[in-house]
This record gives structure tokens, sequence and C-alpha cells, in this order.
């Protein structure tokens, strides 16, 4: 068994990212103080964002509750001759048969699954085919067809179950109305802390009225802002972790190709990836100042441990070249009582800490652009033949 450890140290000028309920930056108690906090969801869907431009659209998924329409709309690419009402309703008989509940929307005619679904585009185009050939076998009768298609399940289902995208194969699905679709992921990604304690803090702001100036009917100008409020924020440096289970990969694509495509994309787009909370208010577009990668045989191992006693400041100010001295103190405390002696490791950094983190490595690499393809190679030649 192979895993692929990602581990990012990673500095976040003030910003809202990820916030909760009432607004305010998520945060986490840990090693008893109170830490800055990013959600898993939160990055996962970053990264999924981040692969739309830069992984071929055709290995992605959606995830949308619009199945029946995406069903519907291929349907009528190869059938002109099909009526729309008649496609839908085609669509929604396969999406049932395959066991998912449907309802009406809210605001439209539209039929909706009755949650989110992550399906390939592969996946749809196969429920389709399913579709089209109950027509085919029915004469263009849609009223035959859909009676047929409702005894099909066993195909309706095959047809969701094969053919999964990246996205899909590494974050699963979940499906509570019927469990032969679900799919379990093969990437666990963790809640990104800061390695040091972190308040958030208010920011006062106003907005003026561009014509307040101008007079008003008794003559007199409007005085005082538009508008006040306030905006709350934090600022960090994160350790954050994910984690893949390489032959969990391989069973959900069922390729070596695509798993290596897979890798290479997740390690890229998680680092490059940020959550686009209030991101117009405070443009923090930063990268990891830190990347370890290992391949590890024997389990996966995050290393935030490191930071369970909080960072501090140096005395020039900064966290990050002391978390690099602290990440790699760690992680060679845990391969010295827990290792097996066979992890590999890739790093690289910024400044400082480069330097500190390749101490850790094993293998060479010239820069960070390097390592999501060499790590995707060397994780696919773990698999068995």
């Amino acid at each position: 068994m192979a895993y692929v450890d990602v581990h990012f140290l990673h500095t976040v000028p003030p910003s809202c990212i990820n916030r909760d309920d009432t607004g305010s930056p998520k945060t986490a108690t840990y090693g008893g103080v109170r830490r800055a906090r990013v959600s898993s969801q939160a990055w996962k869907r970053a990264t999924r964002e981040y692969f739309k431009d830069h992984v071929d659209a055709a290995l992605l998924g959606q995830r949308t509750k619009r199945l029946v329409d995406m069903v519907s709309d291929q349907l009528l690419e190869t059938h002109s001759d099909l009526d729309r009402a008649e496609a839908v309703n085609l669509a929604e008989i396969a999406v049932q048969a395959a066991g998912l509940k449907t309802e009406k929307d809210r605001n439209s005619d539209r039929i909706n699954s009755a949650y989110l679904l992550l399906v390939s585009a592969e996946q749809t185009k196969a429920l389709a085919e399913v579709v089209e050939q109950h027509l085919t076998e029915a004469e263009g009768d849609a009223a035959e067809a859909g009676k047929s298609i409702k005894k099909a399940k066993k195909a309706v289902k095959a047809a969701l179950s094969g053919q999964n995208s990246i996205d899909l194969a590494l974050f699963g699905r979940m499906v509570a109305d019927d469990t032969d679709l679900n799919v379990d992921a093969s990437c666990q990604v963790a809640h990104a802390l800061s390695v040091h304690p972190a308040e958030p803090e208010f920011d006062y702001f106003t907005a003026v009225d561009d014509l307040q100036d101008n007079l008003n009917e008794e003559g007199r100008r409007d005085a005082g802002a538009g508008m006040i409020g306030t905006v709350e924020f934090t600022s960090a440096t994160l350790y954050r972790y994910a984690s893949i289970n390489v032959e969990d990969l391989f069973h959900n694509l069922g390729s070596k190709e695509l798993v290596e495509r897979a890798i290479a994309a997740f390690i890229d787009g998680f680092a490059r990836s940020m959550p686009t909370g209030k991101v117009n208010t405070f443009g923090n577009f930063t990268l990891p100042e830190g990347v370890v990668i290992s391949i590890r045989q024997d389990q996966p191992l995050s290393l935030v441990g490191a930071f369970e006693r909080p960072v501090s400041a140096s005395t020039s100010g900064g966290f990050i070249n002391d978390a690099a001295e602290g990440l790699v103190s760690w992680a060679e405390d845990l391969e010295n009582q827990y290792g097996d002696g066979r992890t590999r490791i890739w790093s690289a950094g910024l400044g400082e800490a480069n330097e500190t983190l390749r101490g850790l490595a094993t293998e060479e690499t010239a820069s960070f652009r390097d390592i999501p393809a060499s790590v995707a190679s060397a994780a696919v030649r773990e698999l068995a033949d």
C-alpha cells in the first residue's frame, strides 16, 4: 500500500477566506490555544475550481442537482426529432431507476435530483446512451421506452458507477438513497490550522455616497458616510495536510495513466488554489512557502504534531522559518520512532525555509514545478501490475 502525503506551510495575509455562519473567520483550539482554521471542504472546492482551468474537461465531473437536464440535453443532441418534454421525462425516469430521488425546482419547471451529486462527463454520457438504446428498441416510442427503462435498474446503475472523473475518484461521492452509487474518497484533506495562536480582528470601514456633495433641496450638503460597517479577518501561517491512498485511487479510476494525472493535478492544484471568501476585499493571493511531499508504505501520517506547541514569532518577526525547522525535526523524530525506512520525500520552499526543508528530502528536484510529475510517476510505480 502506498500513500502520497502532502504537507504545506502557507502564510495567508489579512483575509477571511473561510467564515462561519456569523461571518467570522473559522477557528479551532489546538494545543490549548485558539488557531485560525480553514475547513477541508473550502480547500477541496478551491482545488476542484483550479482543475477547471488546468485539467482536461473530459476528465472532470460536475457537482450538481441538474443531472436530468444534463442527460436530456445529450438525448436532444442525438435525437433531434424528440420533444424536449419527452427527453426530460425519459431522463428523469432513468435517474429514478438508478435509485435517485427527484423533485421539481422551486423557481422553475426544472426537475432536479433531491441533492447535489458529483458525476463525471462519461457517466452522464453513459446514462444518456442507456436511454437511447431503449428508445431505439422501442422504435422511437417514448412511452414504451420509459416503461422499459424503469426495469433497467442494473444498466442505469452501471452507467453511473463506472468511468469516474479524477475529482470524483479523489474526493468521493455519498448517495444516501442507494449505497451502490457511493464512491469512497481516495484523498483525505485535513482542516488547515495556524501554527501559532491567532485571534480574529475587526476592520471598521465606511462607504461614501458619490453624490453626497451635491446640494440638497435646502441648499445644504449631506454630511457623513453613506454607510459604515465592520468585517472580521485574520492572518496566519497555516499548516495544510492531505493524503492520497494510491491503490484506492487506482481502484476508482482503473487506469495507471489516469492515476498519474490525478496525483499530479491534485498536488499542483492543492498548492496553487485559494478559497475565494472575501477575496475582493483582501486580495490575499499567496502560495506555500514550504512544501514537503512524501510517499509512504506504512500509513498516512500528518505532521501537525509539530505545532501542538504553538510557534512563537522570531525576534525579527515571522513564523515560517521556525515552523519549517519544527516540521523537519518532528518528521525526523516520527520516522526514527515509527518509520519503516522506505519513505521517499520531495521538498521545496522559499527563502530560508527552502534550505531547511531540503535537508529532509531524499529525492532531488530543482523547484516545486518538478514535484507533482515526479511524485505522481513514483507513486504509480508502487502499484502492482
